[in-house]
């Protein structure tokens, strides 16, 4: 996800981008807030996703995959890349209000490309705002091309009856830890070649982030869900954030979808959590038609663009939620 975009007619000499310090995690962060604040015309700006947040969990995830644009000594810009083996994205790209037209978003796409040729990224993603024209011409530029929407759901959370197997990456005893995430990659492999979130599920357990939901069936691996739960996360106060989640194909995957869906939001009840979050790909319209029809309901949308204009695992019979913001 991106704030405003700055146009590539006015380049300004004094910018340049370079890796992202931790000590300057907090200007990036108020920068982000501030740009999006900004874009949707928010009262306070600076209140965008109150205690909630991107910037610190990202960094933290991966340092070397988060650029700062700088002008003068000043940070101005950032923007950060995922790496989910064979799929890549990218956001949020944030550029201080001040500095808009100046050509930074351009600056902060480079080395960005550069992570998806160094990583030999297949498929690439960003999610961005539907409504936005200026938005999705600068990214074709780039070969991203506007897809399907995802919408960005929500339910209460309920008390949900122990119906299922399900543990959590948590509870796993460290000498089986690698052997778990193993079988992890096997599952996203089996839904799209070499997606691998295993960075994304050891980076919520060692930054305490939340939990990784795994349901089981029989000692087989039928689903996972990453979950970010409560302030200082990509969820904020009161919300489990479920940001990937997938279940195998075949002949009971909505089955299958439904119940990871139902552990995580019992692990929300267990954690005193009041809704749950997901956001899903309308391409994959039976897990989006599920969604709805198990009570969520949209709290916003946008587009995802992707690069090559195809469908990736965006597509029919995939039950699997996430956004690329």
């Amino acid at each position: 996800m991106i704030s405003q975009l700055s146009t590539i007619n006015r380049l300004d000499p004094g910018v340049h981008v370079r890796p992202l310090q931790e000590s300057e995690l907090p200007a990036a962060d108020n920068i982000m807030r501030l740009a999006f604040g900004t874009f949707l015309g928010l009262p306070d700006p600076t209140a965008f996703m109150g205690d909630a947040g991107f910037v610190h969990t990202r960094w933290k995830a991966n340092p070397d995959s988060a650029f700062g644009a700088e002008a003068n000594g000043e940070l101005v810009g950032s923007n950060f890349v995922s790496n989910w083996g064979s799929v890549g994205f990218f956001g949020p790209l944030t550029v201080h209000p001040e500095r808009w037209n100046h050509g930074i978003a351009k600056l902060l796409m480079e080395p960005i490309m550069e992570c998806f040729a160094k990583w030999g990224t297949k498929h690439a993603g960003l999610f961005t705002f539907a409504q936005s024209a200026k938005h999705v011409s600068l990214y074709q530029k780039y070969g991203f091309w506007p897809r399907f929407l995802t919408a960005i759901m929500s339910k209460p959370v309920e008390q949900v009856n122990n119906e299922f197997q399900s543990t959590r990456f948590s509870g796993v005893p460290e000498d089986e830890k690698e052997a778990t995430l193993l079988v992890c990659r096997q599952l996203t492999d089996s839904v799209y070649e070499e997606l691998d979130i295993s960075r994304e599920i050891q980076s919520v357990a060692s930054q305490g982030l939340g939990d990784t939901v795994l349901l089981w069936e029989n000692g087989k691996l039928l689903g996972l869900a990453v979950c970010h739960c409560g302030p200082g996360t990509e969820a904020g106060s009161n919300t489990c954030y479920i940001k990937f989640g997938v279940v195998h194909s075949g002949t009971s995957a909505e089955s299958d979808f439904g119940s990871l869906l139902k552990a995580c939001e019992r692990m929300a009840a267990e954690k005193g959590l009041q809704k749950v979050v997901a956001g899903v790909n309308t391409a994959r319209y039976e897990a989006y038609r599920h969604m709805l029809n198990s009570g969520f309901r949209t709290e916003l949308q946008g587009v995802a663009m992707e690069r090559p204009n195809e469908p990736g695992y965006n597509r029919a019979g995939i039950y699997l939620v996430d956004d690329w913001r």
